[in-house]
């Protein structure tokens, strides 16, 4: 991120907090939550919140039992390598009865963990399981976890060969829900009108499956009709009233927005702390501080231990209405709830201080992540590296950088082009290359960064500096991304310097670049100049 286009960054902040709604949005349209899993209870039973997925804030598996229980040990295999299958296989060697409900358990935390590799191993092994007896909601997660750990084509196959009886609305709300992940229109529009043929439709579930999908894909004209559909065989869900309202925001359509939240209330669905964040994003982006601050207030009702992500967002929204007193009051009730703080939470309340210029705040916030996370993550750092250098302070970024690197933090490619930005603002571009050839080295295959160097061989054009231009050409070089521009930045740059380089045209045959006009003229230019001695040893 560059830090001259720091007013730009302010500008997309609202159009990345409604991209942020979206993912909250569509991630509420879970496939099968807790419901099917439980043995004895019928889709139709299961309460709304469990049917859309949404956390119910309940106590983890192991703040639920005791002692030394098979959960704990299947929670306890943090790495991927390890099987969960050995360890229920010694449970049971050991004398110990494993029963159904429990692993549907264990399959839900994991889950919630994104563990998938080891809930689908447990998944696996009921199956082959003679005494335990599978529902359709059994087959269904099975389906979503092989989806997510192998894939889509292994999805397809397990579907077709689930027995008969079982592939019904929920293992096919499944499949539809791994093709909206995967963002295929077509095959989720063939499977919606099969459902439809069977008589699969009477719930919203895979009706937000279609409309997050369409959302994901950018086709928002789309939803008005699923929308149509959805009320002519069931009735719109507060997760469907959601999509619709985060579809309102994309479209900056705030009359509309509140004619769906009308119709919510009028439906006397029960609205959530999602509902008033996107209405007051919305108004927000609107200028509309008074309906803003109204929908802030609800959602600060509906925001308690149950709901954690929500508080980061509210963070947000007070940040992005200069409400600073709003900012502090949210993250107060956020640290009263919860012992420890993630670093997502961290990472967004110094990001909020650091937008209310409160720089001397965020040190001190980061002086406490520092010193009670383990994680090492580099971009809690980066928030105040990228602070210092838009304030011209690049010394200060850098004193800062050599001590997170002493507390054993490892400075990631964002990092180190905080800096190449920083120094090229600071026309220091000896330290701007050396940041670059870092933030290069830090990552396996470089994302060639066009602006960034475009601004680089600008500068460089500016100051005459043909030997860092040609250390330039070297990594560009590396990179793959070597054009005519390139070389005609380095021959202007020769050009302003008064120096002639050698054998530009050879060199311009050997990396496959042709010459234009511009070149040509450029090297009769320089011709006449004095030979320079950098050009000698850049080949």
């Amino acid at each position: 991120m560059s830090p001259q286009v720091e007013v730009q960054e302010r500008n997309r902040e609202m159009k990345m907090q409604c991209s942020r709604y979206i993912r909250l949005v569509i991630a509420a349209v879970r496939p099968f939550s807790a419901a099917p899993l439980l043995d004895g209870l019928s889709a139709s039973d299961t309460p709304a919140s469990l049917s859309t997925g949404a956390p119910t804030g309940s106590p983890s598996y192991k703040e639920r039992t005791g002692g030394n229980t098979l959960g704990k040990q299947l929670l306890s295999l943090v790495y991927a390598k390890r099987s969960a299958v050995v360890t229920i296989r010694q449970w049971k060697e050991k004398g110990n009865q494993v029963r159904k409900y429990e692993l549907n358990r264990i399959v839900r935390e994991l889950r919630k963990l994104r563990r998938y590799k080891h809930a689908l191993e447990i998944c696996e092994w009921m199956v082959l399981q003679p005494d335990i007896k599978l529902l359709p909601g059994d087959y269904a997660v099975h389906l979503d976890l092989i989806a997510k750990v192998r894939g889509l084509n292994s999805a397809e196959k397990f579907f077709e060969d689930i027995p008969a009886d079982m592939r019904g609305r929920l293992t096919c709300s499944a499949l539809l829900h791994t093709y909206a992940q995967n963002k295929l229109s077509e095959k989720a529009e063939a499977l919606m009108e099969k459902m439809k043929e069977h008589d699969m439709l009477k719930d919203p579930l895979p009706f937000n499956h279609m409309l997050s999908l369409y959302i994901s894909c950018g086709q928002l004209d789309k939803v008005p009709g699923v929308i149509e559909e959805l009320k002519k065989n069931s009735k719109p869900d507060a997760v469907t009233y959601n999509l619709w309202l985060t579809v309102c925001s994309s479209n900056n359509d705030v009359e509309t927005a509140e004619m769906v939240f009308l119709e919510l209330k009028k439906a006397r669905v029960i609205p959530d702390w999602v509902t008033y964040s996107i209405l007051s994003n919305l108004y927000i982006k609107n200028g509309l501080s008074d309906k803003a601050a109204t929908a802030l207030k609800e959602m600060e009702k509906w925001i308690s231990r149950k709901t954690r992500a929500a508080y980061s967002s509210l963070i947000s929204l007070y940040t992005n209405m200069q409400d600073e007193d709003g900012v502090q009051r949210a993250w107060k009730k956020l640290k009263s709830c919860f012992l420890k703080m993630n670093d997502a939470e961290y990472t967004c309340m110094i990001s909020s201080l650091l937008k209310l210029g409160k720089i001397e705040e965020a040190e001190k916030l980061y002086t406490e992540w520092e010193s009670g996370s383990n994680t090492g993550d580099p971009r809690v750092a980066n928030l105040l590296i990228a602070a210092y250098i838009n304030c011209n302070q690049i010394d200060k970024a850098e004193a800062f950088s050599y001590r997170v690197i002493q507390k054993g933090v490892d400075p990631c490619y964002t990092t180190w082009e905080l800096f190449t930005w920083g120094s090229l603002k600071s026309d220091r571009m000896d330290r701007a290359l050396e940041y670059l050839k870092k933030a290069v080295a830090s990552v396996k295959e470089w994302n060639f960064d066009k602006n960034l160097v475009s601004k680089m061989l600008e500068k460089l054009e500016e100051q005459g500096n043909v030997e860092v231009a040609e250390e330039l050409l070297v990594e560009i070089r590396k990179a793959g991304k070597l054009n005519t521009e390139v070389y005609n930045s380095l021959l202007t740059t020769y050009a302003k310097a008064g120096k002639m380089p050698l054998i530009i045209a050879e060199r311009m045959e050997k990396d496959g670049v042709p010459l234009n006009e511009v070149t040509r003229e450029l090297i009769d230019k320089t011709s006449k100049m004095c030979v320079s001695e950098v050009s000698c040893r850049f080949p």
